[in-house]
């Protein structure tokens, strides 16, 4: 079951450091976290463990198979597609509680196809030209905090 609060989804993520800090973060605000597909590590290993710390009992988490699949459960939801090849900014958007955020693996990005066909919900984080990306976790974090910030939520 969806959180009522927001949804993070990482689409086969690789890093099993930056899946941990992603699970911190999201027990720090109340997300639940999804992971699709297939994963680059295992869930009991150990850098992905220790990235999370002692936050894994208060985290809700599902691996689910297809990103078709989440979105098959969820009609209702909005489903937002961070990527470095689009120019409409992730700040541009009025999140709404429910929805999910959906960021690609570590080395490439979420594949072509799955932004094509859903170009008009696809963001961006703005960052110089000369760069290829952020670091994924905080690409999260920087997404993730603008919807908290937009929902006007005092965590507690």
């Amino acid at each position: 079951m969806k959180s009522d609060f927001l949804n993070i989804v990482l689409y086969e993520p690789e890093i099993p450091q930056n899946t941990g800090n992603i699970a911190r973060l999201c027990a720090c605000i109340g997300a639940k976290l999804y992971l699709i597909g297939r994963l680059g590590f295992i869930l009991s290993d150990k850098y992905l463990k220790r990235a999370g710390l002692d936050y894994w009992d208060k985290l809700e988490i599902e691996h689910i198979n297809t990103l078709d699949e989440l979105i098959e459960k969820n009609p209702e939801s909005g489903f937002y597609y961070f990527t470095t090849k689009t120019d409409r900014l992730y700040t541009s958007i009025a999140y709404k509680k429910g929805d999910f955020l959906i960021f690609g693996p570590e080395t490439r990005g979420i594949p072509e196809d799955i932004l094509n066909k859903n170009s008009e919900f696809c963001l961006t984080i703005p960052m110089k030209k000369c760069t290829r990306s952020l670091n994924l976790s905080n690409s999260v974090a920087v997404a993730a905090y603008e919807a908290v910030r937009q929902f006007g939520v005092i965590l507690d």
